[in-house]
């Protein structure tokens, strides 16, 4: 049975969807059959992977909408174990569209969606790989539902925990309401410029307060890792010698292990 796992924070530009693409790609690497889903508008991960979304005859869109199914959705890329379900810019309207769905038909739970389809699979896959858009909307309700824990990121910068007691928030609205057992996975820092003093006091920051949940891994700021998903590529494809490959390689161990498996 695989382990579905959410990068979520509302907060935009933390590595969110970087480290998405190259913890699935990295878990691959490693042996582990991992599925990547895209739950962003934007579609950064599908375009990382090297997935043109403008040409996905499906998407996680028909999915959540019942007009597509597993077998038409997920895909295989061209890196080892990994596969995709890709985006697509009609995510942007969703919200609304479940909305109005779920009024007309009270049996249909938009909150669940994901869910259901991802429980048809769990026991194809290693690990499941969520990226949310970075906002607290039916998207991320549906891959908090759906998920078994979830991976925070944060930004090593000022500023670095605003807006995380309201994402904690919705994580325990979400076990509350629609998911009793999902749980903190782990929070990963991102970014860290250590030539200054201040991203090395984000870092004691966030561990002072997160505790044994941040990961031992920290993912530095490279140019290498903000190049990789233009040439649509993981960093362990684009560039396998550089810091930023032996970041997330580390990072996957440090998931595998805390699993154990």
């Amino acid at each position: 049975m695989s382990k579905i796992i959410s990068f979520v924070n509302q907060k935009g530009g933390v590595g969110k969807t970087t480290s998405s693409i190259n913890l699935a790609a990295s878990l691959g690497l490693l042996g582990k059959k991992t599925l990547l889903v895209d739950l962003d508008p934007q579609g950064n991960c599908t375009t990382g992977v090297g997935v043109n979304k403008g040409q996905a005859k499906y998407s996680v869109y028909e999915l959540l909408t019942d007009r597509a199914d597993l077998q038409q959705v997920v895909g295989k890329t061209k890196f080892k174990n990994l596969f995709l379900i890709p985006a697509s810019i009609n995510l942007a309207g969703i919200d609304m569209e479940l909305l109005e769905k779920s009024r007309a038909d009270k049996e249909f739970v938009a909150q669940l969606q994901l869910k259901k389809y991802l429980d048809q699979i769990k026991d194809v896959f290693d690990y499941i790989i969520l990226d949310c858009p970075p906002s607290l909307g039916f998207l991320t309700t549906n891959s908090l539902a759906a998920s078994d824990s979830v991976i925070i990121p944060v930004q090593c910068e000022f500023f670095a925990l605003e807006g995380i007691m309201q994402l904690l928030n919705s994580i325990m609205m979400a076990q509350k309401k629609l998911n009793p057992t999902l749980d903190i996975e782990g929070v990963l820092l991102t970014m860290l410029d250590n030539r200054t003093n201040l991203g090395l006091e984000v870092v004691d920051e966030i561990k002072s307060y997160f505790k044994e949940k941040v990961y031992d891994t920290i993912i530095p700021r490279l140019v290498r890792l903000s190049e990789a998903p233009s040439h649509g590529k993981p960093i362990c494809a684009y560039d396998p010698k550089s810091r930023g490959t032996e970041a997330y390689i580390n990072l996957a161990k440090e998931v595998i292990l805390r699993n154990g498996k």
